[in-house]
């Protein structure tokens, strides 16, 4: 393996991989670099990335009493909303006080410092997301570059479509759970048990949103055609309502189609994309060999049968 001290590298390329997005195939075709430069390189890419994630984490500390309300605000409303005869709610109103429970002296440290990390990877995630794509462009080219740009500024989006959606589809699923609860006993919800509910919540709705990504990068990299999503079409989107009456706890039609139809119209959306582009591949000829243009499809020889190759050569 080549190192750093071989000489076989220009100092170019290794300051322009030190500068991140500076190294481009234009300065050094194949982007090559040392695995010493890389372990470096990805040193300090990790080392600036924990320095912000630390400095959210603080700010997320001394943001607890505003953020606290905002995540238990599911809880308290469908704790009001469910009648819970167990007098922790004042049934019917919006500012009832509402009780989650811990089983340790150490449950509340822990909590705070749990809520205060993810606060703080949503404050940093700027200065994180750039630090690892730093580190991962100089060795894309200029085109899996702009397609990077395109699917992560979908991700992140619908993501967090999916995430609203879920915060708010919250409070009917914990109402429904919490009326389940019997006249004569208490519902005693602990922290974390609330905690894994939401995070589960979020989790899923926010992935469910990103399935219209994935037929996309399917039809991209050649798997998945129209003629084959539309053979299919039908079972995807029942496929799409039997998910979300699955995974959304409440019973109500209304919880589900919250995530349903959503997920329907992206999926439609993503049709006409896949529609397009096959269309604008079938112009270009190269339909049958996707992710190749008409030019290198010529260049291998793979536009002439075999027979007529032979003959060629003769």
């Amino acid at each position: 393996m080549t190192t750093a001290d071989d000489g076989l590298f220009p100092d170019e390329a290794s300051e322009s991989g030190r500068e991140g997005l500076g190294l481009t195939h234009r300065a050094n075709p194949e982007a090559k670099m040392p695995l010493m430069e890389h372990l470096r390189e990805l040193r300090s890419r990790v080392v600036k990335a924990a320095i912000a994630m630390t400095v959210g984490s603080v700010a997320g500390w001394y943001l607890w009493r505003w953020v606290w309300p905002f995540i238990s605000a599911p809880y308290c409303k469908a704790l009001a909303r469910a009648h819970v005869p167990s007098g922790l709610a004042t049934a019917g109103s919006l500012g009832a006080q509402c009780h989650l429970y811990v089983n340790g002296p150490f449950d509340s440290l822990f909590l705070r410092l749990q809520i205060s990390i993810a606060v703080g990877a949503i404050i940093s995630s700027p200065v994180w997301l750039y630090q690892l794509w730093a580190f991962i462009a100089p060795g894309l080219y200029k085109r899996e570059r702009r397609w990077a740009y395109y699917f992560v500024g979908a991700a992140v989006p619908l993501f967090g479509v999916g995430a609203t959606i879920a915060y708010f589809a919250m409070t009917r699923g914990l109402q429904f759970l919490l009326g389940l609860v019997p006249a004569n006993t208490t519902a005693l919800i602990t922290i974390n048990s609330y905690l894994s509910y939401a995070g589960a919540m979020l989790l899923i709705f926010g992935l469910a949103f990103e399935m219209p990504l994935v037929i996309v990068l399917l039809n991209m990299a050649g798997v998945l055609t129209h003629a084959r999503f539309r053979k299919w079409r039908r079972m995807i989107i029942f496929l799409v309502f039997a998910f979300a009456a699955v995974f959304t706890p409440s019973p109500d039609f209304l919880s589900m189609l919250l995530l349903a139809i959503p997920c329907v119209v992206l999926v439609e959306a993503s049709e006409i994309f896949v529609w397009a582009n096959d269309r604008r591949r079938a112009r270009a000829g190269s339909l049958e060999f996707p992710g190749m243009t008409r030019e290198e499809v010529a260049r291998y020889g793979l536009d002439n049968p075999v027979g007529e190759q032979a003959s060629a050569t003769k």
